[in-house]
Order: C-alpha cells, then structure tokens, then sequence
C-alpha cells in the first residue's frame, strides 16, 4: 500500500506546530511496518532545502482559475528522512521562507493543491491513499471526487486529519 501524506509542515524541513512533528514522524514508522509512505509539501526558502540536495522529478504548468502558473516538483535525494520528500515550488506563491501569515496564503495553498493534483493526474505517480493535513489541503478530497478534470483520480482514497480545530483557515 502506497499513502501520500500531503503537509504544509514536515519536521525538519518545516514545522510550526504539532503538524510538523507527525508529517515528520507518521510516514517514517508506517515505512518500517511496511507501507510505503511519502511527504508532499510546498517548497519554502528555508535552511533544509538549502543545505540538502533535490533533483527535479517534474514540471509542468496549470490554472488557478484563469491564472496559469508555473510548477515543479522536487524529490529530496539522501533518503535520511526514513521517507520519500517531495516538494512543489511555485515561483512567485511557493518559494518563500515562512510558512503562514502572508495576505495570499488562500491562494498559495490553493496552488499547492492544484499543482500536487496535476502531478498525480500527469506523471503516472500512483498512491493508494492520499492522507490530506489540516485545511491547507482540504480542497483535495473534493476535487477529487467532484472535478471532472481529475475523474481519473477519483478511486484513490483519501484522510482527512485535523491537528488543531483552532486553526481552520477562516
């Protein structure tokens, strides 16, 4: 079994809270009973990414709304996480060194979202679960299932974990 965990935070590449530590920790320990587990998260200009080496594993540009834009995804190569780490990195939205508290953080994550999906969809990465985080990822289990231009998507299974009720998003 494949579980994609899709994060806005993942120890020790980024981590605010109580997210990062089980982004970080959960895919590492379900690797070892054997499932196979990966991170996928946005890219942020942090000290991680700048001292650990990614390769590029894709490219491709998509549409929010009416909006094109520009996206990779980047594959951390060491392996010493204990899982597989993607990254996306959108120019402009997702290349940025905090996490949160940006005026378009909607937008961003939207992105993010919208990028992870066409990558499933377009490169022929295939999972069996993708376990969504907290409200950053929230559109993905509906769109999933409802967005006839990711139909083809729509047997993979998804959870949907949030780690703080307090932060929703609004």
């Amino acid at each position: 079994m494949k579980v994609i965990h899709l994060s806005a935070e993942c120890y020790p590449v980024a981590k605010i809270g109580g997210l990062g530590d089980v982004a970080g920790a959960l895919p590492k320990y379900l690797n070892q009973l054997g499932v196979e587990a990966a991170v996928v998260m946005p890219f942020y200009e942090r000290k991680f990414v700048q001292e650990n080496a990614f390769e590029t594993v894709f490219r491709a540009n998509t549409f929010l709304g009416d909006r094109p834009f520009y996206f990779e995804v980047l594959k951390e190569v060491s392996g010493k996480l204990g899982f597989d780490l993607y990254i996306i990195k959108i120019p402009g939205l997702l290349d940025r060194t905090e996490v949160y508290g940006y005026e378009d953080d909607i937008e961003r994550f939207v992105a993010f979202q919208l990028a992870f999906l066409d990558w499933l969809l377009w490169s022929g990465e295939q999972t069996d679960i993708i376990h969504c985080h907290d409200h950053q990822t929230g559109l993905v289990p509906f769109l999933l299932y409802y967005s006839y231009r990711y139909k083809s998507l729509s047997n993979i299974r998804t959870v949907f974990t949030i780690h703080n009720g307090q932060y929703h998003g609004a």
